[in-house]
């Protein structure tokens, strides 16, 4: 696995994370015939919200970022992109392992969607995560807090 860590997010970060969204979701987007170039990036700016996310970085270089927002009843994991060169290489995997494990020590509910056909629910279910609801763009997830991490 490649050497990686997480530091806080600033405004700053904006445009990287938008240019990276829209390379992540493009395939998926595309195969769902909502791909718009512009539109991809300006819902990010839109959500992007510092204080809730971290920047991934490999090498000391950005490789990606991932949201974990407060709601009433869970947490929302939001804007999990890493690089398409990084996945496959465990990052991925060893970036949510460490939010859930810090879920299940809070004893907090996790919620999420991704897009329907998207290879990333694979990660999610691996990590817990069952579907709740579907539609025909969007698969919503949720892992409940659990004593044990998985």
């Amino acid at each position: 696995m490649a050497d990686w860590e997480t530091r806080p997010a600033s405004a700053a970060d904006v445009d990287a994370v938008a240019a990276l969204r829209a390379v992540v979701l493009r395939a998926d987007l595309e195969r769902l015939g909502r791909y718009d170039e512009r539109r991809v990036r300006q819902r990010l700016r839109d959500e992007f919200a510092p204080a809730h996310t971290r920047v991934i970085e490999v090498a000391g270089a950005f490789a990606g970022c991932v949201a974990l927002r407060p709601a009433e009843d869970a947490q929302w994991l939001e804007h999990f992109y890493l690089a398409p060169h990084l996945q496959g290489l465990g990052v991925g995997s060893a970036v949510l392992r460490g939010l859930v494990e810090r879920c299940d020590h809070d004893g907090t509910r996790v919620r999420l969607n991704v897009l329907q056909g998207s290879p990333a629910r694979r990660l999610y279910e691996r990590h817990g995560f069952t579907v709740e609801t579907e539609d025909a763009v969007d698969v919503f997830m949720v892992r409940e807090a659990s004593s044990t991490a998985p």
